[in-house]
């Protein structure tokens, strides 16, 4: 079982936590925020009240009381052997429904719930270019379980040009980045294997591991990023077999881990020899002229990686990949053909065109996508100012922190309001996060200018409504 020190538990707090009175309720506040921000993961043990006394040089009696309100209220259970263990009231409510399906809206809707956009410029043209070739494969059956080789080429090319020694025989080609971690993990995983993933992460992919009967581990990021003494602990603790990261533009924080921390988690996971799998689908949607570092198997050889042309080309091309050790290349292959036979020629012809124009289509791509971000940044900072809307460096959604914890109710209302988003829940392995809103920048900027009032509008409602239970003593569920 995970557990947090009392040392660790008092950083997350905070210097002011007993600055109210009681102190008590102060204390039990501040770690159910940590709780329901997912800051602790539910499952988590968290310290005697004797450990945490000392930790936070406050009285025994200000702590049992804590302990007490928490577990009164849900946010803590006792477990024979375990002590106190957090935990979330009704189980979590929104964690069940992780996948972010887009919904079938009305015409006057704006559907906010997946982070995609519209094709890049090029895109049209790599197909008609395609076309002018496909007579030559149409003599052939089709199928190529490892992809075309003109494909696999440009793909290890923009990872030689990108840092990463590559051959185009370290590459399996796939129908998305879906599917690429759905082959890794069907060669890979076993059920009740333990699977470690970053809290929160993309849902899509925590379903996919479900799926394979994988055990999921959480290990939480803290707002600035990666806690690499807590990815060794946590690794330490539950000893997963797969650790599931994205270090490139995290998908939904934005977060980009940095050389130096790419070095030591590379450093920690190959100590406790944990198989490492790398979603990279965000990698190309770079919004500032930082120089990228280098992907994170430059530092651990042998990580899987997992690429993708959906985000930063087109989601309709379905074109994805494995980039892998030479030596699991072949068990890979073999495993994708038991479910998935090929991927289609056309679009893998187009893709490879694609790549081969990078250089042309993604500095106009990314402008626009820049302008898109700024756009919504500005919009959302004027009309909604009490909330903490960053401005991401990459990737293609804002990780909004509320005022309040009502983003489950936020995203009720908001349907009422025409606008579809995806509550901050459905992003946590095991809770939480319900003060916080994804929003995707992907859209046209005016549909993005017309989006905001909407969600003014929502979080208006959601919030009165919020005031009135409060002052009913309803529970606000986590």
């Amino acid at each position: 079982m995970k557990s947090v020190t009392g040392g660790r538990l008092a950083l997350l707090l905070g210097p002011d936590v007993l600055s109210s009175s009681p102190a008590y309720l102060a204390l039990a506040d501040g770690i159910r925020h940590v709780i329901t921000d997912g800051r602790v993961s539910p499952g988590t043990r968290l310290p005697s009240e004797r450990e945490l006394t000392a930790a936070l040089g406050t009285s025994r009696t200000t702590v049992t009381g804590a302990y007490r309100e928490l577990k009164e209220r849900g946010y803590l259970m006792a477990r024979q052997g375990s002590g106190s263990v957090a935990s979330l009231p009704g189980g979590g409510g929104e964690v069940a429904h992780r996948a972010l399906i887009p919904r079938s809206a009305d015409a006057d809707a704006i559907d906010l719930t997946c982070a995609t956009s519209p094709a890049a410029p090029g895109v049209a043209g790599a197909f008609a270019s395609a076309l002018e070739v496909l007579p030559r494969w149409l003599t052939t059956g089709g199928y190529d379980a490892a992809g075309l080789e003109e494909l696999r080429v440009a793909i290890a090319d923009r990872y030689v040009e990108r840092g990463l020694p590559t051959t185009a025989d370290q590459i399996v080609v796939t129908t998305g980045a879906a599917a690429a971690l759905a082959v890794v993990l069907r060669a890979l995983v076993r059920t009740g294997d333990r699977m470690l993933f970053e809290t929160p992460t993309y849902p899509n992919a925590v379903d996919t591991a479900m799926h394979t009967g994988a055990r999921l581990t959480a290990y939480p990021l803290d707002p600035e990023g990666w806690d690499l003494d807590l990815l060794d602990a946590t690794l330490r603790q539950t000893a997963p077999r797969v650790a599931f990261l994205i270090p490139d533009f995290h998908n939904p924080t934005g977060l980009m881990m940095s050389a130096a921390d790419r070095e030591t988690a590379a450093r920690v996971l190959r100590r406790h020899r944990t198989t490492t799998i790398i979603d990279e689908t965000m990698a190309e949607i770079a919004l500032t002229d930082e120089p990228a570092p280098a992907p994170f198997a430059a530092h651990h050889d042998e990580a899987i990686t997992i690429g993708s042309m959906s985000k930063a080309y087109w989601g309709g091309l379905r074109v994805g990949w494995i980039r892998a050790p030479q030596a699991l290349v072949t068990s890979l292959v073999e495993s994708r053909a038991t479910f998935d036979l090929s991927t289609p020629v056309l679009e893998q012809l187009a893709s490879a065109r694609l790549l081969e124009r990078r250089h042309e289509i993604l500095p106009e791509w990314l402008g626009r996508l820049r302008e898109r971000r700024d756009t919504l940044v500005d919009g959302l900072r004027a009309e909604l100012p009490d909330w903490d809307v960053p401005s991401p460096a990459g990737g293609l959604s804002l990780w909004c922190r509320l005022p309040e914890r009502i983003s489950t109710r936020l995203v009720a209302t908001g349907e009422r309001h025409g606008v579809y988003l995806a509550a901050g829940p459905r992003f946590g392995i095991e809770g939480g996060f319900e003060q916080y809103l994804r929003i995707p920048f992907g859209s046209e900027p005016d549909v993005l200018r017309e989006a905001v009032p909407r969600i003014a509008a929502a979080y208006d409602e959601a919030f009165t409504s919020t005031a009135e239970a409060r002052t009913t003593r309803r529970p606000l569920i986590a």
